[in-house]
């Protein structure tokens, strides 16, 4: 059994910023579009949990998500790395942002997810989200958002 461990960071600072461009860079299915100005746009002003998973001590991942004006808190960003995938990592950042919307007074827990990330949906359903919309591409398929929503009850 691995000894692991999630971060939590609500104050943004350059070194995070750093760590998550590192971080995403090492993940295939981005590209690599995001640079600073979009983190620091994306969650500045707004109650953010940046959340870094470890195990024995080296970054496996991340996820990100922040309040919206509406109540809801928005699931934006997350990743595996490759080399630490089917450890039950992605789930267990999943259920610690969760717990952690839950005590800051937030309802619901949205997110969205491409059709090409099949995995990625299949966990979500397992986990209770429900599908709230689609929005289409018209491009391709595969670049389809699906929108799920989950009651923090």
């Amino acid at each position: 059994m691995y000894t692991t461990s999630i971060e939590h960071h609500t104050q943004l600072s350059d070194e995070l910023i750093d760590t998550l461009i590192g971080l995403s860079q090492q993940v295939p299915e981005f590209d690599g579009r995001l640079q600073a100005a979009d983190y620091q746009s994306r969650l500045n002003g707004k109650p953010f949990l940046v959340q870094l998973i470890r195990i024995e001590g080296e970054l496996a991942g991340y996820k990100i998500g922040y309040g919206e004006a509406n109540g809801e808190f928005y699931s934006w960003l997350g990743a595996i790395l490759p080399e630490f995938r089917q450890l039950g990592l992605a789930k267990a950042l999943m259920q610690d942002q969760e717990r952690w919307a839950k005590t800051q007074g937030f309802n619901t827990l949205a997110v969205k997810t491409y059709n090409r990330f099949a995995s990625m949906l299949q966990l979500l359903i397992k986990q209770g989200y429900k599908i709230a919309g689609l929005e289409n591409s018209t491009a391709n398929i595969d670049d389809n958002k699906l929108v799920l929503n989950k009651l923090l009850s």
